[in-house]
């Protein structure tokens, strides 16, 4: 790990951080210390980081804005690298965008809506970056990241920059090619949006962003929707009918307004959190033989 450190102050690959509590970087507000979180200033920078991280055989974890990872409450002995750097945006046309990894997903689709550019409408309300978007291929209101996406630029796990097009991407409903490919990296992303009327796109997400408000805890520390929707079903309903809203684990608990959310509502920790997701799992897969899928990825549990 010391020469890591050495190297990113030596050749000056970007600001770092050590010893930091991850409860500031997951918007489930739990997790243990990070050794180290790295900010790269640019490729060559990640490139010369992995590098010499492979070569110390250290630990290290590529994480956006923390809207769909539950961190146990264990120190992370590795480096966490940050992509904070990578927002760069640049209107390649009359309706595409070339954007950096670490560009706000909400923050893009106001700037598209501002362009009178539609088709990022779903994305106004997910709290991810970019490269996290196009990992887990998040989606909202029947539309997801694979309809936007035209390439992404991407680090292969041997550290050659390549570019996928949708295609090779394989999205489908909350995954994508690099959630099957470890390693792989999203470094840029080029979306093909529609030209539509400014006035219509900003009705369309002001009407979103109130149904949100009305059916989803915003109010309290969560990562979403934590179970996908099982083919003709509702992940909601299903454990609504069985009666789990209002469950609590430790701090953690099943949201009465939406049961398909886990809030941190009482200071809970990543094992509250990850024992109520397990429970809600059984109790489902025990009454309707359903095994749902969980949308959460589980980090630092070894």
């Amino acid at each position: 790990m010391r020469r890591v450190l050495e190297v990113i102050e030596s050749e000056n690959l970007g600001k770092y951080e050590e010893n930091v509590s991850l409860k500031k970087y997951t918007t489930y507000k739990v997790g243990g210390k990070a050794s180290v979180i790295v900010y790269p200033k640019n490729v060559d920078c990640l490139i010369r980081l992995l590098k010499v991280i492979k070569e110390e055989n250290v630990n290290y974890k590529v994480l956006g804005k923390g809207s769909n990872v539950l961190f146990s409450s264990n120190d992370y002995n590795g480096i966490i690298i940050k992509l904070d750097e990578f927002d760069q945006i640049k209107f390649l046309s009359r309706n595409k965008i070339r954007v950096g990894a670490g560009y706000s997903l909400i923050k893009l689709c106001m700037i598209a809506c501002k362009k009178g550019l539609a088709g990022l409408e779903f994305a106004a309300g997910i709290p991810g970056n970019i490269g996290g978007a196009v990992y887990m291929n998040a989606g909202a209101y029947k539309s997801d990241m694979g309809y936007v996406v035209q390439n992404v630029k991407v680090l292969t796990p041997e550290l050659k920059i390549i570019t996928l097009e949708n295609k090779e991407m394989n999205f489908h409903y909350r995954t994508s090619y690099l959630q099957t490919h470890p390693g792989y990296i999203c470094l840029e992303v080029t979306l093909k949006l529609q030209k539509g009327k400014k006035e219509l796109i900003e009705e369309v997400i002001k009407e979103r962003k109130q149904r949100r408000l009305a059916s989803q805890p915003l109010e309290y520390p969560s990562a979403g929707s934590v179970f996908r929707n099982p083919e003709g079903m509702f992940a909601g309903q299903l454990i609504e009918e069985l009666g789990l809203k209002g469950m609590t684990k430790g701090g953690a608990m099943v949201s009465e307004k939406h049961a398909n959310f886990i809030i941190n509502y009482k200071n809970a920790t990543g094992e509250d959190i990850k024992e109520l997701i397990e429970y809600v799992h059984d109790e489902v897969l025990k009454k309707y033989n359903v095994d749902m899928k969980i949308e959460q990825e589980f980090v630092n549990w070894e």
